[in-house]
């Protein structure tokens, strides 16, 4: 239990930390007002590539924000669609820089979109097919286990540069297309920063378990 935690304790704590950092710069920014709400600025920026048909609707939750490929719509929290500030806009735009990674199919993007089935599954099937062999000392079923899991290691390694490409593309199209001026593009920088780093987190908790469970069964062969 003890080498559990060593392995896992640390990464999983550096995710809590994340959560908490992008609720504050969240909460922080969200006072820094802008004239535009998160959903007219999403719209300005797809229309300004040319993205007239995707859509943007409003959802409940709070940072429930995200990108539906299959539909073509950005789905946007409350706060962010009606929010007129720093945050609202910053969050909007980086779900519009996902669907402009769609429209030009950029390559990170549709591996990971590729990868969520195996990923779902592994996260799922493959965890208790993994903690079955160990536990009732079946080796050929944790070694299943460990290869779907691996799945969700690459969907969270593919994420990364999905996610701080959208980033870049929103703090470059939220001045470009006036919506914020230069000189407040660190206010947005410091909400998305924060997001970037509950990414980092989770792709370290995933590694850091898989290498726990290698570690347990590599040592069950000798």
């Amino acid at each position: 239990m003890m080498l559990y935690f060593l392995f896992v304790l640390p990464p999983f704590l550096l995710g809590l930390y994340a959560q908490w950092k992008v609720k504050s710069a969240f909460a922080q920014m969200s006072k820094i007002s802008t004239r535009m709400s998160g959903a007219q600025a999403a719209r300005r920026m797809l229309d300004s590539a040319g993205l007239h048909s995707v859509g943007i609707e409003q959802v409940s939750g709070m940072l429930s924000d995200h990108y539906d490929p299959r539909a073509k719509v950005l789905r946007l929290s409350n706060d962010v669609y009606n929010g007129h500030s720093m945050a609202a806009v910053g969050v909007a735009c980086h779900e519009a820089g996902h669907a402009f990674q769609d429209a030009q199919n950029y390559a990170p993007l549709m591996i990971r979109n590729t990868a969520v089935p195996a990923a779902n599954f592994g996260s799922g099937a493959g965890i208790w097919m993994l903690l079955g062999g160990i536990w009732f000392g079946i080796p050929a079923l944790a070694w299943i286990g460990v290869i779907l899991f691996a799945a969700v290691v690459f969907f969270q390694v593919v994420n990364l540069p999905v996610e701080f490409n959208a980033s870049s593309r929103a703090r470059e199209q939220l001045v470009a297309q006036g919506i914020i001026a230069g000189n407040e593009e660190h206010y947005v920088a410091k909400v998305l920063n924060a997001a970037a780093l509950t990414y980092v987190a989770a792709t370290l908790q995933s590694i850091m378990t898989l290498a726990y469970y290698l570690f347990i069964l590599l040592n069950d062969r000798r």
